[in-house]
């Protein structure tokens, strides 16, 4: 074995024993904490969860609570009928999306079948800033669970998005 060998055998042996003190006395302390994969795990694996946290979607209490009553007002409009009015005070990416006689053909043909609403109950909210199909903005997805005169049980799927005006309209609606 030649000295080179031996040095870099010795220098690895020594980086891997753990913190040592030098004879200025400070500490190897990098070598001791790569070795410590452990606490490098849970140091990476909170600056993940902080980045997570920092880029998910966050829309305040107030923003959800306005998309939630511009969803409920809107399918106020819908129960009653107001087929063309729903469209007027939807989002411009709704009504950029479909004309006003179409939604009117399109949403009679699905919704009067189904009779009146009996009951309707919020079951989820999720914010998003992107939907497939979508451009990226500010949308609140909400489902209700529904029963209507003619059918039992159904989800209607509501989507607000903010407008560039700043005010919530809802830019989309499923009912499943």
């Amino acid at each position: 074995m030649c000295l080179g060998s031996e040095i870099r055998i010795e220098r690895l042996r020594r980086f891997w024993a753990g913190p040592s003190t030098s004879p200025l006395g400070v500490q190897d302390t990098l070598a001791w904490r790569f070795r410590q994969g452990t606490h490098m795990k849970r140091l990476v694996s909170l600056a993940i969860l902080v980045a997570i946290a920092a880029c998910s979607p966050q829309a305040s209490k107030e923003d959800t609570r306005q998309a939630e009553a511009a969803a409920r007002n809107w399918l106020t409009l819908i129960d009653a009928a107001d087929y063309a009015q729903s469209w007027d005070t939807a989002a411009a990416y709704f009504r950029n999306s479909i004309s006003q006689p179409q939604w009117v053909s399109r949403v009679s043909t699905i919704r009067s079948p189904l009779g009146d609403v009996k009951s309707r109950q919020e079951s989820s909210t999720r914010v998003s800033r992107s939907l497939p199909g979508a451009p990226d903005g500010e949308y609140v997805v909400i489902q209700f669970s529904t029963s209507f005169e003619h059918k039992a049980a159904a989800t209607e799927t509501v989507t607000p998005m903010k407008d560039a005006d700043g005010q919530w309209r809802v830019s989309g609606y499923y009912i499943r």
